[in-house]
């Protein structure tokens, strides 16, 4: 059976070589329940919330014109390299948006597909949860994201260390196209089949590139810069996405795949929160370091469009790589200007920064409240803004500021609109998530309610403003 709810499909990615994708059909849930329902998302999709039922968010009803796939790819984990594909994930199509937009529209935790290497393709609440308040919070933050539609609920129990109660994800997101997804193509060796997933990906995402002498360097520059852009996001305001693996990395530039994210407490670049990074491959400040290597196997897949000659293209890929760290940078610092309210440019900025940073590490101060604290004059000050480190770079900062001809209404605009007030604390999203385990949502809503305006330095927002215990030591788990 087919429901209609202003879905608009149409499904382009199935019209890539069948290597890319295998078809399936989602598993029917036994009781399928919709706990969770982010309507703004549907309005903006131009869906109408009474045919958004919980057979169709559950998977078990198709949407009209959805054709259900796997979208095949390959990765590094952990440096290693593995083809892969959706293991518990599928693509129900792309929904064209009444803006004229187009948007991958997919189920998470619907079941066993070919490629999910004996998995069991099913997802449990806790997790959904999770990606549900992250990737909703990191939209209002600011950072591009996939995003959450729905969270229902199974009626089937899922096996882990336990039998913990199912659930399935409706998420959205410019498209799942990955680095993977290159590294998969250029793995079989067809080149007629990497030049149809590079023409695909730049007429979807790059469509200016196509009229460039070299398209094909122009998708790799444009690849380059919103990854540059998103990871000195994710470092502004201390994201920690826990498994970068280059299957988890973008073409669009967004972030995607919350498992075992988290974000900063103590300021800390050595901070690991994923129990399966053992080695902190991932950890918070290796993040941007990370990209550019991930970067780099994505250049490695599109050598044979670069230049006919290898040497060449080798050339073209490297002098487009070696922008990366320049880019990298340049966001990160205008995002520190912002947060430190320094509405022109001077040379000592970035030692300014850093300089922060370093005393905040030696501190053991807390990331978001700090910031918070330097734009909310009426907040009480952390204790260790008394001490001498602290208030010599204070005296710096100030005398910084003093030579700015701007008012101090407009410096303090730019940081409240820099330095959120709130974000998804770990201790305040795992609490949320453990009520609504036991039957309580009242936790998540007023979570949800708050993110969704992290800028707005409330007082409905104080009681999640406070940070968690550090000697108590918080671990992510990926939820598979």
């Amino acid at each position: 059976m087919k429901t209609s709810a202003g879905w608009k499909f149409d499904n382009t990615y199935r019209r890539l070589p069948e290597a890319f994708f295998a078809e399936e059909i989602p598993e029917e849930s036994a009781a399928p329940e919709t706990v969770l329902l982010n309507l703004s998302l549907a309005a903006s999709l131009g869906l109408q919330e009474d045919g958004l039922t919980a057979a169709v968010l559950s998977g078990s009803e198709l949407p009209e014109g959805a054709e259900p796939i796997a979208e095949a790819y390959a990765g590094h984990q952990f440096g290693n390299f593995t083809m892969l594909g959706d293991g518990r994930a599928l693509l129900l199509g792309e929904q064209l948006t009444p803006d004229g937009g187009r948007v991958d529209i997919g189920l998470k935790g619907s079941g066993p597909t070919a490629f999910s290497r004996g998995g069991d393709g099913l997802a449990a609440l806790g997790p959904m949860i999770r990606e549900y308040i992250i990737s909703e919070a990191m939209q209002a933050l600011g950072i591009p994201t996939s995003r959450s539609l729905a969270v229902t609920l199974t009626g089937h129990g899922v096996q882990r260390e336990s039998v913990l109660q199912g659930a399935v994800l409706l998420r959205t997101a410019s498209s799942f196209l990955r680095v993977g997804t290159f590294q998969y193509a250029a793995a079989r060796q067809v080149d007629e089949d990497l030049k149809e997933l590079a023409d695909y990906a730049i007429a979807r995402h790059y469509p200016e590139a196509a009229a460039a002498d070299n398209p094909y360097e122009q998708l790799l520059v444009g690849v380059i810069g919103r990854q540059a852009s998103l990871i000195a996001k994710w470092q502004l305001t201390g994201f920690v996405h826990g498994v970068m693996n280059t299957d988890n990395m973008t073409i669009s530039g967004e972030t995607i795949d919350y498992g075992p994210c988290a974000f900063l407490d103590v300021y800390d670049p050595d901070t690991v929160f994923s129990s399966i990074d053992r080695h902190g491959r991932y950890k918070y400040g290796n993040q941007p370091g990370i990209a550019s290597w991930n970067l780099a196997r994505f250049a490695e897949t599109l050598l044979p469009l670069l230049a006919d000659d290898r040497e060449a293209a080798i050339r073209i890929a490297e002098r487009q790589l070696a922008r990366f760290g320049t880019l990298f940078e340049r966001e990160w610092l205008q995002g520190m200007r912002a947060k430190l309210g320094l509405l022109d440019e001077q040379p000592d900025d970035e030692a300014l920064a850093k300089e922060l940073l370093l005393v905040m590490k030696e501190s053991q101060a807390d990331f978001t409240n700090t910031f918070r604290a330097l734009t909310d004059s009426a907040m009480e000050p952390p204790a260790w803004f008394a001490l001498p480190p602290f208030r010599e770079w204070r005296n710096k900062w100030e005398a910084r500021r003093s030579q700015q001809p701007a008012a101090e209404e407009a410096i303090r605009n730019r940081m409240r609109t820099s330095n959120p007030s709130v974000i998804p604390r770990n201790h305040q999203v795992e609490a949320a998530i453990a009520a609504a385990e036991q039957g309580d949502w009242q936790p998540v809503h007023a979570l949800n309610r708050v993110l969704a305006d992290p800028y707005a330095y409330s007082a409905d927002q104080e009681p999640f403003t406070a940070a968690a215990d550090p000697s108590v030591p918080y671990r992510t788990y990926c939820g598979t």
